[in-house]
């Protein structure tokens, strides 16, 4: 700290950077793909529903928990301490990264483009594209990082207080729901990898840790605030998801039938407009645009801040690849057919069949590499739970490619 910077003001400092990777992180999570997942299968397993989102909440804790305290020890983003774990894997997770975030965000931006149809009724092509060049807007600023920031918390906050009124209004059966997130009535392994992926696969699980790495807030001397950051991202997207799953229960157990497969299926639409009619359906636009936005400009960030595996890159550079990534990202979008709703329970389950492949290569190196953490012993029981859980989502997805690629119906 220089003499010039008083102690309230490094603070403060400190505070926002947390934030910053906190809402990151959670933003990225919540996004369209994560509120269609949610709906879609709110209304195929109703109340039962509530034991998935207890189960991926529990799987999230540990997988962001682990990656996040190593990341800030080994003051390394992912791919280059997976590279330095074992040559070449950090090659392969970049590319598995890069291409999971690609195809999350061609989902995220068709998000945008549902978001501004239901507020506006434009063409989801054109609502998304226009929101793609917003996004794209942010990274061409001069004060990007700051604006980066300040719109995802911002976005993050807005649309979390609109899901918690249409959750109030839509008056749903919360004994049942509490009832079943300890005895669900039935478990789906893979509505539980697709949620999972859809929080912590892929891309999303190393957007907050890279965030504080660009911000310098890694280290042993910062491990307890990672860790509190690394948690409170997780809780927050835990609230939403239940929240949101509350909200679309309501609705359903009134009776409500919601479509799903059609070409023009929105389910989270349907359940937001039947929840309070035609204000319903312009908050759901509302919420949807901002979680979307929100998701490509974190998709965006984080898939590039992966390229440093193959070159090393300035902040310039950085931003232009990011204007380049999202550009790719809305041509895919615009070239595609695949119904929106489907493509975007799709992305959260993709990511999920990544995802075991960086965990595992963060539990060896808790395990085995002690030298990439500055000489650090990591907990122990952390590395337990890693294991466990890794092993977990060997196993889901294995259970669970057939199904999850059956929503494109490949």
């Amino acid at each position: 700290m220089s003499a010039s910077t008083s102690p309230s003001a490094a603070n403060a400092t400190l505070r926002g950077g947390f934030l910053a990777a906190i809402f990151l992180m959670a933003t990225s999570a919540i996004g369209p793909g994560f509120i269609t997942q949610t709906a879609t299968f709110t209304a195929k397993l109703g109340a039962a529903f509530a034991f998935a989102i207890l189960a991926s909440i529990l799987i999230d804790f540990v997988v962001q928990l682990n990656i996040w305290r190593i990341t800030a020890l080994t003051r390394k983003n992912a791919s280059e301490t997976a590279n330095a774990a074992i040559p070449g894997a950090g090659y392969l997770l970049a590319i598995l990264v890069m291409i999971g975030g690609l195809a999350f965000n061609v989902g995220n931006i068709a998000g945008a483009g549902l978001g501004m149809n239901a507020m506006f009724g434009l063409d989801p092509k054109i609502g998304g594209a226009i929101s793609a060049l917003l996004a794209i807007g942010v990274f061409l600023s001069k004060r990007a990082g700051l604006l980066l920031d300040r719109s995802l918390i911002g976005l993050g906050i807005l649309m979390i207080v609109m899901t918690v009124i249409v959750a109030v209004t839509s008056n749903p059966p919360v004994g049942d729901a509490l009832r079943q997130t300890v005895f669900p009535d039935v478990i789906d392994f893979p509505t539980i990898t697709t949620i999972v992926g859809g929080t912590v696969g892929g891309y999303i699980t190393y957007s907050g840790a890279h965030r504080l790495l660009d911000k310098g807030l890694v280290g042993e001397e910062n491990l307890a605030a990672v860790t509190r950051a690394s948690l409170t991202g997780i809780a927050v997207t835990g609230v939403m998801r239940f929240v949101l799953f509350l909200a679309i229960l309501g609705v359903v157990a009134s009776g409500v039938t919601l479509d799903l497969s059609s070409q023009a299926a929105n389910p989270a639409a349907q359940a937001f407009a039947a929840a309070l009619g035609d204000w319903g359906l312009r908050i759901f636009g509302v919420v949807l645009w901002a979680a979307a936005i929100t998701s490509v400009i974190g998709a965006a960030y984080t898939s590039v801040s992966f390229l440093v595996a193959f070159m090393a890159m300035t902040d310039r550079s950085r931003n232009i690849a990011t204007v380049v990534f999202i550009g790719v990202s809305l041509a895919v979008f615009v070239a595609i057919g695949t119904a929106p709703a489907a493509l975007l329970v799709f992305v959260g389950g993709f990511n999920g069949l990544i995802l075991p492949i960086g965990l595992t290569i963060f539990t060896y190196v808790g395990f085995a590499r002690p030298d990439l953490m500055g000489g650090h012993r990591y907990n122990r029981s952390l590395l337990v739970l890693s294991a466990i859980v890794c092993a977990l989502t060997w196993y889901m997805g294995y259970r669970s490619i057939g199904p999850i690629f059956a929503f494109l119906g490949l």
